[in-house]
């Protein structure tokens, strides 16, 4: 080798290497996002030829997935010094209003409705087979008062407060105010779950079992709030007499239990065990009867029987799978990173800053911090005879707060329903929903998971300094002072 090429060699090795969080932001953010792009639009290109070119859906949607994996890795990819992570949805969400309201990108990125809709009711009939199966017969055949309490009191007051002020402020009708309170007071598993975890992880209130305590509460919040969206929803779309409206919301209601108990029936004998691949078959069965029953109870006129009915389908198929259901939630699972950037990249894409109106934006962050506010309030009181000091009490209160996956889930439901209606005044309504639902999830999240992993370790004893103190009483290695990995809270819920 020559003197030159040495010299090339050794100015290539000294040349300074991205490293750390640019490093990861150039990989992942634009090598590996920008060949997995080319690769996708290629073949699509291939098959579908002119309809992958800008401007058209499939083009759209494309670019939208990825740039929505992308935001939500590099959102979650910015770490800050004693900061707990800033939950990946956030970017996903950011990423669909920037390709919807920066000109000429929102041109070249057309996302056809019929396919928006589409898709995020196959991710809310995702997200709620998932919800069916982390629900554990054995909680809540033992479930506590308190955690009754903390499920049902704090999401009920909050969906009646915020009727109550967007009636008044934002002038919605009183029965799309209990839709919007509804939608608003359900909490967000997506930020509550993870940032439990590391806390309990650590060692943070785990003696009295205050990560369990949310992480198992949380299901049955967002349970009850998606029963009183869907009953609301029944009655808001429902033709004649407010009691004829109420009759038929119940009737969803019903028609949603009974259906989703026989489907689950169903799913528990077919397919038969012996058959091969078994998880691969129940997984498709699961996935989809529940796509099956969201979209066949729109075609109905039932359109909130859809999501009950996943929900106890999934929940029932769970408990005869028993110890067996693990394989399947993982399959379930997997679906559900796919189509998370698609539902809060779509989310986000259905609102154009523009048409916004300053009335709507202000009452309804005004109805979100009203109802927020009461909300921690009322968890504050109903856990206060339960055993907690005064700094737990705190601590749940704020944990409490973030909201995101259920309000994208079903914000948009009623703006979709208006919109096969045909109905401007209903669109108006939907729209006003899915608005402040969006400022619920970028105002809450980030602020929720801020203060779950700051107060924590400020608010909650460690288990280190309970086990100094109790040394003379209690046995370390005893069952109440287990702390359980992140994998077993996770297989269990």
């Amino acid at each position: 080798m020559s003197s030159t090429d040495t010299g090339c060699c050794s100015r290539i090795h000294s040349c300074p290497k991205p490293q750390g969080f640019l490093a990861s932001i150039i990989t992942k953010g634009f090598v590996c996002a920008g060949l997995l792009a080319v690769l996708l639009l290629g073949v699509c290109w291939a098959v579908l030829g002119k309809e992958c070119e800008p401007g058209h859906n499939i083009f759209g949607l494309v670019i939208l997935f990825l740039s929505a994996v992308c935001g939500g890795k590099m959102v979650g990819a910015i770490t800050l010094p004693n900061m707990p992570p800033i939950p990946p949805l956030l970017g996903m969400l950011l990423m669909g209003l920037v390709l919807r309201n920066v000109p000429y990108v929102s041109d070249a990125v057309f996302i056809n409705q019929k396919w928006s809709s589409s898709l995020r009711s196959i991710a809310l009939a995702i997200i709620l087979t998932r919800a069916g199966l982390g629900l554990d017969p054995a909680a809540l055949r033992k479930l506590k008062a308190v955690c009754v309490r903390v499920a049902v009191i704090p999401c009920t007051v909050e969906a009646c407060t915020v009727a109550l002020i967007s009636h008044f402020l934002m002038g919605l009708p009183w029965i799309w105010g209990f839709i919007l309170g509804f939608v608003l007071s359900a909490v967000s598993p997506a930020v509550v779950v993870p940032s439990m975890l590391l806390l309990q992880a650590d060692g943070f209130g785990v003696q009295k079992g205050i990560p369990s305590l949310l992480m198992a509460s949380g299901s049955f919040d967002d349970i009850l709030a998606i029963t009183g969206f869907t009953t609301c929803l029944g009655m808001a779309f429902g033709t004649g007499s407010t009691w004829l409206s109420l009759v038929k919301g119940l009737l969803e209601v019903v028609v949603g239990i009974l259906s989703g108990a026989i489907l689950g029936v169903l799913i528990r004998f077919f397919p038969s065990e012996d058959q091969y691949d078994l998880v691969l078959w129940r997984s498709c069965m699961l996935l989809g009867l529940s796509v099956f029953c969201v979209f066949v109870s729109h075609v109905a006129g039932l359109g909130g029987a859809g999501g009950l009915s996943t929900l106890v389908l999934s929940f029932i198929a769970g408990i005869s799978w028993e110890k067996q259901k693990a394989p399947v939630a993982a399959v379930v699972g997997r679906f559900w990173d796919i189509f998370q950037p698609l539902l809060f990249g779509l989310i986000g894409a259905e609102i154009t800053i523009s048409t916004l109106s300053a009335n709507t934006v202000g009452l309804g962050t005004a109805a979100l911090c009203v109802g927020v506010v009461v909300r921690v309030c009322v968890t504050f009181t109903v856990v206060l005879f339960a055993g907690f000091n005064l700094k737990e009490k705190i601590f749940i209160s704020l944990a409490w707060l973030p909201k995101a996956t259920v309000q994208a889930a079903i914000g948009s439901t009623a703006l979709d329903m208006a919109r096969s209606v045909g109905d401007e005044q209903l669109e108006g309504y939907g729209m006003d929903v899915l608005t402040v639902a969006v400022l619920a999830i970028m105002i809450t999240a980030p602020i929720g998971a801020l203060a779950i992993g700051l107060a924590g370790p400020k608010l909650l004893q460690k288990y280190t300094e309970i086990e100094e103190t109790n040394t003379q009483d209690k046995d370390v290695s005893s069952p109440e002072l287990h702390i359980q990995t992140p994998q077993a809270v996770e297989s269990k819920l």
